[in-house]
């Protein structure tokens, strides 16, 4: 959905300054936002309106902050003809602040564009449902694991639907994996017809090749009857035994042809986080479980791997990521390397279906909300290289370095995180600032 942008000046006409400016607004970003008839700032803001924008500021700005403090929305400062804030500016931003008035000001026409997707996909979360594919929570495999999940909580549903205006749904997986099984050979086979070109898979038998399939026409039968569904996710690990197939044919394929967010394991913090940082930067995102050096056997335990990944110092700022014994679920579009095999992990069916693949290396940001819903934490990070555990759980596993391993540690609010691809700090304060989030930079 696009938001709904309007245009304010401060004296009683328009000026040229304010007409020039306003229409070289709409040129930069006419794709991305409807723009509103212009109104004076005394005017009252009308309903549905998604962001405040002040093409031209003058000094009359300093006698209006009480004109400024009654809009309860973000406000813009787009006043030079590249879609950010002109320098001279500043003095008038400072003022404000320093009066209860907070502002937006990209400085770079990629923040300004940044904003225009985060409030689409604000608007669009208000209009939106994430399902939740689920029966019996923390009952079935591994369960002194998976009893301990924020995400299968109601407080973290009512708390997400609050905080983002989203609707969550839980379905029953039992029910989904019974209309998969039902899927005919036929569809299967079409199915096959069109993506086998484009698929790479090795090493899995026919038999689970084709109950992935059934799985991703199920979920797309589901999408179809249920209609602006932003993302979905499925307890697939620990209610492993519902099912003789494993999402993650599913979630990559879905992805690419409807933009579908997934969750691994229905975790509904790992959704939200990777569709508001996916939706607005345009960014490849992926979730995987994070394993810092500190951890020591723990970490190495879980993993059945018999050391961390050598690296050259500082191991104490290193992190191992891994999840389903490969580094995660990352769509094809995103990733340098894609194969689809067989299972690593004793826990799903034999015929389950992973997929091993590896993102860029280099600059990589991590990033997850918090538990309270406010609070985005990012850490950024360099992605170092990939390393292999053979007859383990980590058979393709990446080496993350981060700034300071101890406070990393301290401020994870959960094992699992979103990989971000690029140095995207400053990105998501732009972003969070849009959305009312606070930034814990780790």
């Amino acid at each position: 959905m696009k938001p709904s942008l309007l245009p304010v000046h401060l004296e009683d006409v328009p000026s040229e300054t304010f007409v020039r400016q306003l229409g070289k607004l709409k040129e930069l970003t006419s794709e991305l936002v409807d723009w509103l008839e212009p109104a004076h700032i005394d005017r009252p803001v009308p309903a549905g309106t998604s962001a405040v924008v002040v093409p031209d500021l003058s000094g009359l700005a300093y006698r209006m902050v009480e004109k400024f403090r009654r809009i309860d929305l973000p406000i813009l400062l787009l006043s030079t003809e590249f879609g950010t804030v002109l320098m001279w500016d500043w003095e008038i931003r400072d003022h404000l602040r320093r009066r209860g008035v907070a502002t937006i000001a990209p400085t770079s026409l990629t923040e300004c564009e940044d904003i225009c997707r985060t409030l689409a996909i604000q608007e669009t979360l208000r209009h939106s449902s994430m399902l939740a594919y689920q029966d019996d929570l923390g009952a079935g495999m591994q369960p002194d694991i998976f009893k301990r999940f924020y995400w299968w909580e109601d407080e973290c549903v009512l708390d997400l639907q609050k905080a983002f205006g989203v609707r969550v749904e839980r379905r029953s997986f039992r029910e989904l994996a019974a209309r998969a099984a039902a899927v005919s050979d036929a569809r299967v086979e079409a199915a096959w017809d069109r993506l086998s070109a484009r698929t790479p898979i090795v090493g899995l038998a026919p038999r689970g090749r084709a109950d992935a399939l059934r799985l991703y026409v199920a979920l797309g039968d589901e999408l179809d009857e249920t209609g602006d569904v932003i993302a979905a996710g499925i307890n697939c690990l620990n209610e492993s035994a519902t099912s003789p197939t494993t999402p993650c044919l599913a979630w990559n394929l879905l992805f690419e042809e409807r933009g579908l967010m997934w969750g691994c394991e229905a975790d509904l913090t790992s959704m939200i986080t990777k569709t508001l940082v996916h939706k607005s930067l345009k960014v490849p995102v992926m979730m995987t479980n994070l394993y810092p050096y500190l951890m020591g056997q723990a970490a190495l335990e879980h993993e059945r791997i018999p050391f961390f990944p050598p690296v050259d110092e500082e191991p104490e700022n290193h992190v191992l990521v891994a999840h389903c014994g490969f580094l995660g679920v990352v769509p094809q579009s995103f990733a340098t390397e894609w194969t689809l095999r067989p299972r690593v992990l004793e826990i799903v069916d034999p015929s389950a279906n992973v997929i091993d693949a590896r993102l860029a290396e280099g600059a990589t940001t991590i990033v997850k909300i918090a538990s309270d819903m406010k609070t985005l934490v990012v850490a950024p990070s360099v992605l170092t290289g990939y390393h292999q555990f053979k007859n383990s759980d980590c058979l393709n596993g990446a080496v993350l370095r981060v700034e300071d391993g101890y406070r990393f540690v301290e401020n994870l609010p959960s094992h699992h995180a979103i990989l971000a691809t690029g140095d995207l700090v400053r990105r998501l304060e732009v972003m969070s600032s849009v959305l009312g989030l606070d930034v814990l930079k780790i």
